[in-house]
């Protein structure tokens, strides 16, 4: 889990922060794309890594990052790590200030307990972290899905009230997990020597390579995504069933204390009837505690993560379509000549 490191910034209590969009410079995700990739290509562990830069008027500016350290070297202190960075950062004259962090993920996986978790602590210490989600899946096939997230007030809210009371009434029916998460828009600068780097690429392109947005050899990709999308429907039924049995847990317990002090009740009449003292119903209400009720946090999360996937879903068939009616008039243009 990714751990916060408050630096050379301000911490002040309301969670409103004016950020508009965030500004990316091209090394640093270059930086992110390296460290992702190796990190897929040696094991399936989730790469992350902190963010730096400052704000700008209405723009967070990320500048560089860096690595966290492999969560397997329990010798190494993740928030010392980050610290001696920063410092070493600042003193070649490098953007040292934490503006948050960044994770990898596979075909938009990325909904989990621990991310809200972590960018929980990171927004409650540095008001106007993010956090980057980067897609390797998509980076494959060509595609560079980078995104940023915050925490709407709701959703801090929300996990706030998950840390101080675990009962369900906490989590009240207007939460959803549309509040979650609010996206912020990802702008990539570039200085303008790459930007004339990048043009005399373009021209020096082959045209075969170019054309190959057409290709529709992409059904692994939606194979892949409906796999994933299956596993969550899974993992939501078996949330599903958590809460009902909970639900004829409570039904079976209420059932048996009403019972109860209906047997009570019928003592304490008869006992009034010969002029005795009635007896208290405090023991049966001690012996029949309230059931912990399931977390329902996971489950609205894995609702989110159906809903990103049936977006993706939805996306990839209507581009792959599109590619089919294109290149259906590519074909009959071809036989008319």
């Amino acid at each position: 889990m990714a751990t916060s490191v408050r630096g050379s910034r301000r911490n002040t209590e309301t969670q409103q922060c004016p950020i508009s969009y965030v500004q990316m410079d091209g090394l640093a995700l270059m930086k992110i794309v390296k460290h992702c990739h190796e990190e897929n290509a040696v094991s399936l562990d989730v790469a992350q890594g902190a963010l730096l830069g400052l704000v700008v008027d209405d723009r967070l500016e990320i500048t560089n990052c860096f690595p966290f350290p492999k969560s397997i070297d329990n010798s190494i202190d993740e928030e010392e790590y980050q610290l001696a960075m920063m410092r070493k950062l600042r003193v070649v004259n490098v953007d040292h200030l934490h503006v948050g962090w960044y994770q990898s993920a596979e075909t938009g996986n990325f909904l989990s307990l621990p991310l809200l978790e972590s960018q929980f602590h990171y927004q409650t210490s540095i008001e106007e972290s993010v956090v980057i989600i980067f897609d390797t899946q998509k980076a494959k096939r060509s595609l560079i899905s980078i995104r940023a997230y915050r925490l709407s007030p709701e959703g801090l809210e929300l996990y706030k009230e998950q840390l101080e009371d675990q009962s369900s009434a906490t989590l009240g029916p207007y939460v959803s997990y549309e509040k979650m998460f609010v996206e912020v828009p990802v702008v990539i600068k570039n200085s303008h020597l790459i930007n004339v780097l990048l043009c005399e690429l373009t021209d020096l392109m082959k045209e075969d390579i170019s054309t190959k947005f057409l290709d529709l050899g992409t059904s692994s990709v939606l194979e892949t995504q409906l796999c994933c999308m299956m596993d969550r429907v899974d993992e939501q039924n078996q949330e599903s069933n958590k809460y009902i049995k909970h639900q004829i847990q409570v039904n079976k317990q209420q059932q048996d204390k009403t019972r109860l002090l209906q047997k009570r009740a019928a003592e304490n009449a008869a006992r009034q009837a010969k002029g005795e003292a009635p007896l208290s119903e405090d023991d049966i209400h001690k012996l029949y505690k309230p059931i912990q009720p399931p977390s329902r946090v996971n489950p609205m999360l894995v609702s989110g993560q159906i809903a990103t996937y049936c977006q993706q879903i939805s996306q990839f068939c209507a581009q792959s379509l599109s590619k089919l009616y294109v290149t259906e008039a590519l074909q009959v243009g071809s036989e008319k000549k």
